[in-house]
């Protein structure tokens, strides 16, 4: 809130150098803002009284969003890469996947590992679960399981995380 849209009684008022000017009336307050040409902003709302600060509303609005977008570009995004397998998949094909998973790890991404069954493959879904055993196995030195193999419908799946 800025200005007139402040209605409390009291507030703490602050300059615009950072002095503190005490507790008085909003009006008086606002008096204050206007001989300096300034805006009163009020700045905590849940503070008993209000802290209001003397100071130019577009100049603050502007260093609100530029610290906004740098604390955005400091943030890193984490994907999940997929990886599918089907379970007659040959073992140097299936090093060949794991090298790829080991480089989205170490990347900083989840892996979902993904053993996709079709026609009468379906009959033996059970024993094709090694396969993915065999894979975090192979990665236990720089993934852990974030969730067990699971059958969903024609596929099971597992996610990997890099280790901390």
């Amino acid at each position: 809130m800025i200005n007139e849209q402040i209605r409390d009684k009291e507030v703490r008022l602050i300059g615009e150098n950072g002095e503190q000017l005490g507790i008085m009336s909003s009006r008086e307050a606002q008096k204050l803002a206007d001989e300096a040409e300034l805006d009163l902003v009020k700045i905590a709302p849940t503070a008993k009284p209000p802290v209001c600060k003397i100071i130019d509303y577009g100049k603050y609005k502007y260093e609100q969003t530029r610290r906004d977008k740098e604390a955005k570009k400091k943030q890193k995004t984490v994907e999940l890469k997929e990886i599918r397998l089907s379970p007659n998949i040959d073992s140097n094909d299936l090093n060949t996947k794991i090298n790829n998973a080991k480089k989205f790890l170490e990347k900083g991404n989840r892996v979902k590992i993904t053993l996709r069954f079709r026609g009468r493959e379906m009959a033996h879904m059970q024993s094709s679960k090694h396969i993915l055993d065999d894979i975090a196995e192979n990665l236990s030195e720089v993934a852990i399981v974030e969730k067990a193999p699971k059958i969903e419908g024609r596929s099971i799946s597992m996610v990997l995380t890099e280790k901390k």
